[in-house]
């Protein structure tokens, strides 16, 4: 792995690549943390923003250097200077659209190419909507390809936290790992109720717990 490219204070600091289809919620979910939305940048060779979101956590703070496309994946892939020198990676699909989780094996087969293999958590936004097309048990890739997966909603904020822990310890190489302070992320758009929450984790823990399908559906 590359090391954590350091700042005059010697923060850690991890580039974490953003992709997934356009509509998904990349950006939303970005923009969620606000010390990343105060401070970012635009990389204009590669047509990017970087959002640096800081965490902190029991061994310090740590600083992610998150890339967004910018809707740059609207015009068939990114470049390759996207993904160069990428420490982690987090791949979003919108579990009210079939074909964003169907794209998946294509945006992680683009990551592998460039970076091999990095941290990589499988996000599935958006689970605040009812009406969700592709449910827990239609979710393998993770398993397959051996990624984390997460229920994540951007506008209400649920998990965000979640897929940057999980990076953080793989980053750091320590399980014990953990955040001490909740970062500022803006405040919910909308609410999922508790028993909304309960069922979301019921159904994703019944779904690890069945067999893996035939690799006979091509790579998902």
């Amino acid at each position: 792995m590359a090391t954590a490219a350091a700042t005059g204070d010697a923060t850690p600091q991890f580039k974490l690549i953003l992709v997934g289809d356009g509509g998904v919620g990349k950006t939303t979910f970005v923009k969620r943390h606000l010390s990343g939305e105060f401070q970012k940048k635009y990389v204009a060779t590669v047509g990017v923003e970087v959002h640096p979101l800081s965490f902190h956590t029991n061994f310090g703070p740590i600083i992610f250097q998150c890339w967004d496309t910018a809707g740059q994946e609207k015009f068939g892939g990114l470049r390759d200077g996207y993904y160069i020198q990428g420490q982690a990676a987090i791949i979003m699909f919108d579990v009210t659209s079939r074909v964003t989780y169907k794209n998946v094996p294509n945006w992680h087969r683009d990551l592998v190419r460039v970076c091999e293999a990095i941290p990589t958590v499988l996000c599935g936004n958006k689970v605040d909507i009812k009406d969700r097309k592709v449910k827990a048990k239609a979710i393998t890739y993770h398993r397959k390809k051996n990624l984390q997966y997460y229920d994540i909603s951007a506008k209400s904020n649920y998990n965000f936290e979640k897929p940057f822990l999980w990076l953080a310890r793989k980053l750091a190489g320590n399980p014990q790992l953990t955040f001490v302070e909740a970062p500022a992320l803006a405040p919910a758009d909308v609410v999922i109720d508790d028993a909304h929450k309960r069922q979301m984790e019921a159904d994703l823990a019944a779904a690890a717990q069945v067999a893996l399908p035939d690799e006979d559906d091509g790579d998902m």
